[in-house]
């Protein structure tokens, strides 16, 4: 999955919480100062371009609608991350932000239980 640049991103945040919307709804959920209209929309048709989106038109006027989930791009970005940063490796990931104290200790002890739900999970289904 290709990489969205920040702008292209910020619409795609707007449309997975929207669900589908015209460029003025989009707009609307921007803070100010808002991006032009015109800056919008082609973004929107970037995004179209690259396989995000979707539309359907009324007469001139297009509502877009995304094409892929955010958990979708979260996860393939995700992975482009730890496979470019920490050499795919989900441990030395974890490893480096506890070790830059970027994870509270009540984090830490989450991540160990949702860790240890999945390791059970995982057994069972042996």
């Amino acid at each position: 999955m290709r990489d969205l640049t920040k702008a292209e991103e910020q619409v795609m945040q707007v449309l997975w919480k929207i669900r589908k919307g015209f460029v003025k709804d989009i707009l609307e959920h921007f803070d100010d100062p808002k991006p032009a209209y015109n800056t919008v929309s082609t973004i929107v048709r970037i995004l179209q371009d690259k396989g995000f989106v979707t539309h359907k038109a009324y007469g001139r006027t297009h509502e877009y609608i995304p094409l892929v989930t955010k958990n979708e791009y979260s996860k393939s970005h995700l992975n482009t991350f730890v496979n470019d940063y920490f050499s795919n490796s989900f441990e030395k990931m974890v490893s480096f932000f506890a070790k830059e104290k970027s994870i509270s200790l009540k984090e830490m002890e989450e991540i160990m239980k949702i860790m240890d739900n999945e390791v059970k999970k995982q057994k069972l289904k042996k």
